[in-house]
């Protein structure tokens, strides 16, 4: 119960967030704050950038083009969608999904970090450039930071508040959108995750 209170007052705080630069889209558009979804105690977490239209008309994260690539990803990696969590750094929607800003990600950044002091997961999965350098950042591996085309698909050591972690850094899933050529090279870093499951299942 300790962890729903905690994520219910993260969702409580971020629905009141009248400082943040996108609250007032938000009531304009008349959508949500998309917090995350998924099991509180997964050994896995995937962090993206920004919800896009799609999540923010629902709450949800990654339903929409880029989650349905999300969800075949991890279905052939053999990874269940409901055990893992998933959530991005930016909680609102950018206008136009325009790539989230410096003072956006400094709002939104401390709601994630409490996430994962919260679940506590063994790998954080990022999705996209945004996210990669956040986690790099935030876990003391910013001297490790390389370009997406390089990073993807590679994995990390790192020490957080309550343990080891490894951080695994993967294309966002809406470059297949774009570029369906992309799934292939998607699947075998999916597919890389998939040893971390097993493990953490046994």
């Amino acid at each position: 119960m300790e962890k729903t209170e905690r994520l219910e007052k993260i969702k409580e705080e971020v629905l009141n967030l009248r400082e943040s630069p996108l609250y007032a889209e938000r009531i304009k558009n008349k959508v949500h704050p998309v917090i995350g979804e998924g099991d509180y105690d997964a050994d896995i977490l995937f962090v993206g950038e920004a919800p896009g239209r799609n999540e923010a008309k629902t709450g949800r994260p990654f339903c929409g083009a880029a989650g349905k690539i999300l969800d075949e990803l991890l279905a052939n990696a053999g990874i269940p969608r409901d055990h893992i969590y998933i959530t991005n750094i930016v909680k609102d929607r950018p206008p136009f999904n325009r790539d989230p800003l410096p003072e956006e990600i400094a709002v939104y950044g401390p709601f994630l970090d409490r996430q994962i002091d919260i679940i506590q997961p063994k790998v954080i999965a990022t999705l996209g450039r945004y996210a990669m350098q956040y986690i790099m950042k935030k876990f003391n591996k910013e001297s490790e930071i390389v370009p997406i085309g390089q990073a993807h698909g590679k994995a990390y050591e790192a020490q957080a508040s309550y343990g080891p972690i490894t951080i695994v850094s993967l294309y966002h899933p809406a470059v297949a959108v774009y570029n369906v050529h992309t799934k292939e090279t998607l699947k075998e870093d999916f597919n890389r995750l998939s040893k971390y499951y097993e493990r953490d299942r046994k």
